[in-house]
Order: structure tokens, then sequence, then C-alpha cells
């Protein structure tokens, strides 16, 4: 099997690199409509699928295996949605950013401005939360000897 995938992968590679030195030029007006590049995103799109549906499969089949590992993922999607419903609660639908935003030329509303809001106190808490994780381990190592 294992030679297999490697005789794909130099089939694929040496397809695309015929493909490569085919593109037609930067200053073609039509470059996005050539053969070539058409080709060049089909297998881009085969490959991307092969690797989500790979693992996709391979995490659900170690995730269902592994006695505790499905108590845990419960658990981190519990934390992730208590981090989420934290962050939404914490943003605001702010009308002056509404305002400005319709000044500019951007159509928007107060509930895209909420969840804009939210998107970006969650990664600030995600981050605080990875740095915390990384930080007191180190500092807990370095005094307690």
């Amino acid at each position: 099997m294992n030679k297999l995938v490697k005789i794909a992968l130099i089939v694929i590679g040496l397809i695309a690199a015929v493909l490569w030195f085919s593109l037609p030029s930067a200053d073609d007006p039509d470059a996005i409509n050539s053969g070539s590049m058409n080709f060049m995103f089909i297998i881009m799109y085969l490959l991307l699928a092969i690797a989500v549906v790979a693992s996709v499969f391979f995490g659900l089949k170690k995730l269902l295996s592994t006695p505790g590992s499905l108590k845990k993922s419960l658990f981190a999607i519990g934390g992730l949605a208590i981090v989420v419903a934290i962050s939404y609660g914490l943003s605001s639908d702010n009308m002056a950013v509404v305002e400005t935003m319709s000044e500019r030329g951007v159509e928007t509303t107060e509930s895209t401005v909420k969840n804009i809001g939210m998107g970006l106190n969650v990664f600030f808490i995600l981050t605080l939360v990875a740095v915390i994780l990384m930080v007191v381990p180190g500092l807990k190592k370095m005094f307690v000897k």
C-alpha cells in the first residue's frame, strides 16, 4: 500500500510539474481560464478532498477506539461552547460601528458586528488560555525543584 501511495504521489507531482510549465504568462489577460490552470485546481481539490476524508476518518476511528477519548472530546467541545457563549455575551452590537461602516459604503447589521466581536473575543480568550498553559508549567518547573 505504501508503494502505491508513493507512486501515485510521484505521478501527481509530475503531472503538476508539466502543468506548471505549461501555464500562460502573467501578462495574458485570459490566463485564469487556461486548461492547465483548471487542471491544477482539479488536482488541488482532489488532494484536499482526500486529505479531509482521511483526517476525519482516522480521527473518528481513533476517537471511537480509545476508551477515554470520547469523554475528553466532549469536555473539550463543551469548554469551547462555554468560551463561545461567554464571548458572545461580552461582544457588543455597537450602533456607532454600523453607522461608520455604512458611511464607508459597507452594508452591515448589528448582528454582524456582534458576531465579529464574538469571534475576536474567542480568539483572544483561547490565545490567553494557550499562553497560560505554556507559561505556568515552565514557571512551576523553574521554582519547584
